[in-house]
């Protein structure tokens, strides 16, 4: 399967996956007119990497991310914690703008959702 790949526009955030270093890049925001089909393909590929993956690292920079992107994002994690407790080595780094409050308030949320490494990093 091929791994995801998609340029950043107004609405949508980069993704793209670096193969040698086992890392998922999402950057940008993240408010698509259907969250679900624009990250259906990328939930898909994870899914299926996870299974055959011994590791992944999740590098985020998200600036704003509506409601419905925010539920992709933790149908993500869940995924990611899923492979956690079977064994495969997963973490993340977020990436926050230190003048958006909002930035490091979501990332502060998302890591209370999972019990692997999360790391949050001020964007320089």
């Amino acid at each position: 399967m091929d791994h995801p790949s998609r340029p950043q526009t107004q609405s949508t955030p980069m993704i793209s996956f670096d193969e040698t270093a086992h890392t998922l890049c999402i950057v940008g925001e993240s408010f698509p007119e259907n969250s679900f089909t624009f990250y259906a393909p990328v939930l898909d590929w994870l899914k299926q990497y996870l299974k055959n993956s011994q590791a992944l690292v999740l590098d985020l920079a998200i600036t704003y991310m509506n409601s419905s992107s925010t539920k992709c994002m933790l149908d993500l994690l869940d995924l990611m914690e899923d492979a956690n407790a079977r064994g495969v080595k997963v973490s993340i780094i977020w990436r926050f703008d230190r003048e958006n409050p909002r930035s490091i308030e979501l990332a502060e949320e998302f890591s209370e959702e999972v019990t692997f490494p999360f790391e949050i990093v001020a964007i320089s």
